[in-house]
């Protein structure tokens, strides 16, 4: 018996898990805390599956990386497992279609179930309303929900989100850092030769500066943030960026490889996420998002929404986040554009795990009931009609269509 066979029987044939975002995709089982593992939603290194615009391209491209989730990962033959996808509702349909196509017709499943990544965050929490903010890697997305039903007039998206960050910080780097060589094992005190990062910026490849986000940013404080914007708009300002080295987080030393070392200043550090909270021409950033969204809920719903807030997403684990948050949004509640919205406090909710696992594991637990049999869409009934429902397509939002147990 082969190995993926047997430890399918052990698992009782729970549905597969899959969240396929735009840097990592998590895979796992129904019913399970934690996803079987995380692996980097690309092609190859350096080719993210979601930068693929040709549907023939991304069939192929999709045939390879699930036969890998499947096959090295989850070692479970695809045929017997039901699959639950959890996608966002502003996602592409073209990729949506395309996963559907590759799992029914290459692998075979027996039924796949399109869940709203907004939504099953809140059954890790047994709630029914919240104000679920993703601030992921490629763009921070807010979906109002209400007693389950998500707000869809009320939505925002802004490309604020990790790729922002890493951007940001790779400007910083290039303005300010030194590469030093040499590690200085004799203890002598003298000083390592060293040249301007400008010099070399090949060096910052998309690895390094997501690594140097994760372990070396973080989000200061509101005030702090204002200081950091004026110094950056006017590089002139040579005793003011002074005093900010000074007073600001410690300078680090980033091992390249070898000999090699990339001095990380402190307002790198601080500065490279403030490209999240700093308003474009537009008035737009993540608190105003959040706002936006309260302004157009209908007004007896505000209230609840703003103490019910849920952040989920890998870019919202930078430490400092919900507080800087907090910060913003009374802050800009004092604006007269947001006048009208009467509230005086935010509360955000602790889900029982990180903000990047929050989205799978609701996934997991609604892969768990019994919605994942009456609600999926199987594989004769794709066979006989090749397309997938979705909340856009009037042909599966009609009066006549609620019975359809195709409806997600």
């Amino acid at each position: 018996m082969p190995m993926y066979e047997g430890i399918g029987l052990i698992s009782e044939k729970h549905a597969v898990v899959l969240d396929i975002g735009h840097a990592f995709t998590k895979c796992g089982y129904a019913g399970e805390i934690t996803p079987r593992c995380v692996v980097r939603s690309e092609v190859e290194p350096g080719k993210p599956l979601h930068s693929l615009s040709n549907k023939d391209d991304l069939y192929n491209a999709l045939v390879d990386f699930i036969h890998r989730l499947y096959f090295k990962c989850l070692l479970v033959n695809p045929k017997d497992r039901r699959v639950v996808i959890i996608e966002s509702v502003l996602g592409s349909s073209m990729m949506k279609e395309t996963i559907s196509k590759v799992l029914f017709k290459h692998y075979e499943v027996s039924s796949v179930l399109f869940a709203p990544s907004h939504l099953l965050p809140l059954f890790t929490l047994g709630i029914r309303t919240a104000l679920v903010l993703d601030v992921g890697h490629s763009e921070a997305t807010l979906i109002p929900i209400y007693e389950g039903v998500p707000i869809l007039k009320s939505w925002q998206a802004q490309p604020l989100a990790g790729a922002a960050v890493q951007e940001s910080l790779r400007i910083h780097l290039l303005d300010r850092s030194h590469l030093i060589k040499g590690d200085n094992k004799s203890g002598d005190g003298a000083d390592l030769p060293s040249t301007p990062l400008a010099h070399s910026p090949e060096i910052l490849t998309p690895q390094i500066l997501e690594d140097i986000a994760v372990r070396c940013c973080m989000i200061t404080s509101l005030n702090r943030g204002r200081e950091l914007d004026r110094v950056n708009q006017d590089a002139s300002q040579v005793t003011s960026l002074a005093t900010l080295l000074k007073n600001s987080a410690p300078t680090l030393r980033y091992s390249i490889g070898g000999d090699q070392y990339l001095e990380i200043d402190g307002i790198a550090r601080e500065g490279a996420a403030e490209v999240l909270f700093q308003m474009d021409t537009d008035g737009n950033c993540i608190g105003s998002m959040v706002l936006n969204a309260l302004q157009s809920c209908p007004i007896d719903t505000r209230r609840e929404l703003a103490s019910s807030i849920l952040i989920v997403g890998g870019t919202s684990m930078m430490p400092g986040f919900k507080s800087r948050l907090n910060q913003e949004l009374l802050y800009l509640l004092s604006l007269p554009q947001y006048s009208d919205i009467k509230i005086t406090e935010f509360k955000v909710y602790n889900p029982p795990s990180k903000p990047n696992l929050v989205t799978w594991l609701g996934g997991a637990i609604f892969g768990a009931t019994d919605v994942v049999v009456t609600r999926s869409l199987t594989r004769e009934q794709y066979l006989k009609d090749p397309s997938v429902p979705d909340w856009s397509d009037l042909r599966y939002n009609n009066s006549t269509g609620a019975e359809d147990p195709r409806q997600g």
